[in-house]
């Protein structure tokens, strides 16, 4: 045990007539240059360790499909030239124009924020995923709905082409996985407000004419349930010497036929509607409902590296400036 004690202190002895590395820095042992190279290189690799990775989702919405017709049809090529300059025509919008406020309203963000997602989370630069489930609401970390939504904005663009009328959702967040699914869900969050809230003309015709149909049916059982009661007593009422009895006999045989003839053509009108409707009903053609990213889109780590060495370099270089004219003032004060 005593030979270990003094093995100890004889390295220890040693030790302290040893010149450190810091010493060996601090002695201009090294070129500048090269110190100053050291540290900047260590300063920017830590730097870029600690840079988060973000992945960018984009989800491609085709422009509906429009009618020609009225003044759009009659202004033909001009109207195609006018959309080419970027120039509105009257009447020339389709139904998708109104998507991006839709998109950004705050139903379909409230919406999305209460949406569970299930996805994967890299710390750092460690090459480790974390699995995480949980709402958009709560991986944000936003005290109130209203910061959250506001939050949504930073990362989720949706933007609309003027000339080619592409609509184009963006969404960028630190998982690939969560960027896809946030996309998607954007996607189908506009596909079940067209199906749900939009109105056209056809559906407005639909549910007026499926209104009537239900009382036209209802006068016509009580046309038909009248002019039974009738024939149960006076069933060979066209024969009957009584010109009463015949006249109320065909008043209510024509009531019959005129309310089944109004049925018959209700329940027409209603099919000729829903058909409207159907063709009325704004369809997404969607190109792309969102891709998984695999490269993120950034940071751009070199750039930053070589940046932050530069800044590194450059804050080096005064520090020891700074301690050499502190010596310089040191030792001008001694003598």
């Amino acid at each position: 045990m005593q030979s270990w004690i003094d093995r100890f202190n004889r390295f220890y002895q040693w030790s302290l007539g040893k010149v450190s590395f810091v010493d060996r820095y601090a002695s201009g042992n090294w070129s500048l240059p090269l110190k100053h190279g050291i540290l900047a290189i260590g300063f920017s690799i830590l730097y870029s360790l600690t840079q988060v990775n973000y992945y960018t989702s984009t989800a491609i919405i085709l422009p509906a499909d429009t009618k020609s017709g009225g003044m759009l049809g009659s202004l033909g090529g001009a109207a195609a030239a006018a959309s080419a300059l970027g120039i509105t025509v009257p009447g020339q919008d389709s139904s998708d124009s109104a998507y991006v406020d839709v998109l950004n309203s705050r139903p379909v963000r409230e919406a999305l924020l209460n949406t569970v997602f299930d996805f994967k989370l890299k710390y750092l630069y460690l090459d480790i995923d974390h699995p995480r489930q949980e709402t958009l609401y709560r991986y944000l970390r936003e005290s109130n709905m209203d910061d959250a939504v506001s939050t949504t904005r930073q990362f989720i663009k949706v933007n609309r082409d003027i000339k080619t009328k592409t609509l184009t959702i963006q969404v960028e967040t630190n998982s690939p996985q969560l960027s896809q699914q946030i996309a998607k869900r954007l996607v189908q969050l506009l596909n079940d407000f067209l199906l749900t809230k939009s109105q056209t003309k056809g559906s407005v015709k639909a549910g007026f004419t499926e209104k009537r149909l239900q009382e036209g049916r209802a006068e016509l059982d009580r046309a038909e349930e009248t002019f039974r009661n009738f024939l149960t007593v006076n069933r060979n009422y066209a024969v009957s010497t009584d010109p009463e009895v015949r006249l109320k006999g065909l008043r209510l045989e024509n009531e019959l036929k005129l309310q089944t003839q109004l049925v018959t053509s209700l329940a027409l009108s209603r099919e000729d509607a829903l058909l409207q409707e159907k063709n009325d009903m704004p369809i997404l053609n969607i190109l792309d409902e969102g891709n998984l990213p695999i490269n993120k889109s950034r940071p751009g780590r070199a750039t930053n590296a070589l940046l932050m060495g530069v800044l590194a370099y450059l804050g080096t270089l005064g520090w020891i400036r700074r301690l050499e004219l502190k010596a310089l003032l040191v030792k001008s004060l001694g003598d």
